[in-house]
């Protein structure tokens, strides 16, 4: 008698158990929307990274070309103005750094809120 009452409790658990841990299709259609906004912030910090670096790299060409050609600003003193578009592509990376990092972060916060 003993038994019969161990194993009905013990099944009645386990049958609760499997029939919450399914998720419904419902259940499945939002978290795969979640995750799908979180990848495409990813991904848009990822693409802000890449512009960022194409455009700092054509700022670091340019001072190049400006040392390479003496290309002399108003004041005659080209070393200043392409350090100054060096500086410049540094600006660039550092601040869509700063974007992309907050973009990742609110992806995060997207994933936990699930």
């Amino acid at each position: 008698m003993k038994t019969k009452a161990i194993t009905s409790i013990f099944g009645a658990s386990i049958l609760a158990l499997a029939a919450t841990s399914c998720d419904s299709p419902q259940e499945n259609a939002r978290e795969d929307a979640v995750e799908a906004k979180a990848d495409n912030m990813e991904n848009k910090a990822d693409q802000v990274r890449r512009d960022a670096e194409k455009n700092a790299d054509m700022k670091e060409d340019r001072a190049d070309q400006m040392r390479e050609n003496d290309l002399n600003d108003a004041n005659g003193n080209i070393d200043k103005a392409s350090d100054d578009v060096e500086d410049e592509a540094d600006r660039i990376r550092e601040n869509a750094e700063k974007r992309a990092d907050q973009l990742e972060e609110d992806a995060d916060a997207v994933r936990d809120s699930e």
